[in-house]
């Protein structure tokens, strides 16, 4: 495995690699890898003959008064974890690298609509940050894949939206969400929890699968659905943020009449603020 900082000396490895008739995956992360960043890696191998995997804590997917200067940087660790995993190389460059320019002189990519609700309305700009950073990568990179987790369900619609409306000749690959023996799902931010948060913390998925349970056996009042989860899970500990029943193929409120849904939900703990989904099909009758 290879670490490389430079745009161009990536661009050269991968052109020799693709000369070679290999085909490249690239897992884009903001490092600080945990078991679920390591099964994109898996998923990535599985569809490619090279993988690269990227690591940069992106400021422009970042809010006023979110946690980027906190955000944990930890690259020597992370590059034994791939390593162990077959990860052939691992773009780490500089904010410099990325935005010459710096970031108010950036070009920026905006995906309308479904950025702006869900996370998009909590965190403004976010995915802004996310689909800019994401189309500068496949730039980069050029890869014939790239895997992302399902955890962040809206972030994947998004990437795929980006993806197909550009015309970016990259097959986007959603990966099942990586869960702890409590059913937690594995984030980097699960580090800001501390031991009693995190006897806490499963309570969110609890409420996802309760709410699940409760549609497929014929409740399609989802307004008051949501905000019963919500009510338990400020018992629980938590601070809403969203707790939203919608259609999966454009993240629109759901109704009675669709079929294939998911539950996207998030909700602050402590310092960390989480994220979970449960997609559901619903039988014809």
């Amino acid at each position: 495995m290879k670490t490389i900082h430079s745009i161009t000396e990536l661009r050269q490895q991968l052109d020799a690699e693709r000369a070679a008739g290999k085909r490249v995956a690239l897992v884009p992360t903001m490092g600080n890898l945990h078991e679920g960043h390591l099964r994109l890696v898996d998923q990535a191998r599985d569809n490619a003959d090279i993988v690269v995997t990227s690591i940069f804590v992106n400021p422009l997917q970042f809010g006023e008064n979110e946690d980027l200067d906190a955000y944990p940087r930890t690259l020597a660790n992370d590059e034994a974890k791939l390593a162990s995993r077959g990860c052939h190389y691992v773009f780490a460059p500089s904010d410099t690298e990325m935005y010459p320019q710096g970031r108010e002189g950036q070009c920026q990519v905006y995906v309308p609509t479904i950025s702006a609700m869900h996370c998009g309305a909590s965190r403004p700009g976010h995915f802004q940050g996310v689909t800019t950073v994401v189309c500068k990568l496949f730039g980069i990179v050029q890869p014939d894949v790239a895997i992302f987790g399902e955890k962040d369900f809206q972030q994947l619609l998004v990437i795929r939206k980006m993806a197909e409306d550009l015309y970016l000749p990259v097959e986007i690959q959603g990966a099942p969400i990586a869960r702890d023996d409590r059913q937690l799902a594995l984030s980097s931010r699960n580090g800001y929890l501390t031991a009693e948060e995190l006897e806490i913390a499963p309570a969110l998925n609890r409420a996802l699968r309760e709410a699940r349970s409760a549609i497929l056996q014929g409740r399609r009042d989802y307004d008051q659905l949501a905000e019963d989860a919500q009510q338990s899970l400020e018992q629980a500990g938590f601070s809403r943020d969203y707790f939203n029943i919608v259609r999966r193929n454009d993240l629109q409120k759901a109704t009675a009449a669709d079929a294939e849904i998911v539950i996207l939900a998030a909700a602050y703990l402590g310092k960390a603020r989480l994220i979970d989904n449960q997609e559901i099909d619903i039988p014809a009758a």
